[in-house]
């Protein structure tokens, strides 16, 4: 099978309203719309875990035909972009789920369901029993979101299914040991796996954080870094993958 064409991604950090407030959502949902268009001819851009809600154990899950969601739709529809989101959602059977949901022109839809949980998220929140994978212009994109990328396993279950890139949806606090961690775990998953690696980390206050890492970016299959933006929120890193 031939590869695919080149793919320009992004990796976004926008500021995060604070939480829990009733527009919280909403003003995140413009913050996103405002990257999807600074990123130009991205075709995917991906945004950090929880990067509608802040990380709130408590928000509200998130239908995705939620009509908040209309300003980023259209952002997508006059960019032609697919931007992959993060937020709280709710299955038929009750449970609810850490997600990536990702949003075209077309509107909105669960990708990806968190298979890792961390800390206190499992006493609210159900494991997804598989890890997911994405297709886009022939790519395709296997999914991850925060905890998932600290299992070295999580990425090699997506290269044996044919993954060309681990794309990561995360949020690290900004301790020393913390960002030694993040440093260190994607040039890893890169290499160790020969995939591209994208990864979307909140930058700034992020609900229950009060400070995280920044340093969203882009490594080559063999770890070499492509593209990396700073700790301050509201930038957004482009690179082509292929």
């Amino acid at each position: 099978m031939p590869a695919p064409a080149p793919l320009t991604v992004a990796a976004a950090q926008p500021a995060c309203h604070p939480s829990g407030l009733p527009d919280t959502v909403a003003a995140n949902v413009e913050r996103h719309a405002a990257a999807v268009r600074a990123a130009g001819t991205a075709r995917l851009v991906v945004f950090p875990e929880f990067s509608l809600t802040g990380y709130d154990l408590a928000a509200p899950a998130l239908d995705p035909s939620d009509e908040r969601l209309a300003p980023l739709v259209a952002a997508c529809a006059e960019t032609g972009a697919t931007a992959l989101v993060g937020a709280p959602v709710a299955s038929e059977d009750g449970r609810e789920y850490i997600a990536t949901i990702a949003v075209t022109g077309a509107g909105a839809l669960v990708v990806c369901r968190k298979t890792n949980l961390y800390g206190r998220e499992g006493e609210r929140f159900a494991a997804a029993d598989r890890p997911s994978v994405l297709e886009l212009d022939g790519w395709r994109l296997g999914l991850a979101i925060c905890a998932d990328a600290a299992d070295p396993g999580h990425a090699r279950q997506l290269a044996a299914l044919g993954a060309d890139a681990y794309v990561a949806s995360t949020l690290y606090g900004a301790s020393a040991e913390a960002l030694a961690t993040k440093e260190a775990r994607y040039p890893a998953r890169a290499a160790d796996n020969g995939v591209w690696v994208v990864l979307a980390t909140a930058a700034g206050p992020s609900g229950e954080f009060a400070a995280s890492s920044g340093g969203s970016g882009v490594w080559a299959p063999d770890g070499t870094e492509v593209v990396k933006a700073g700790t301050a929120p509201g930038e957004v890193v482009t690179a082509v993958l292929g």
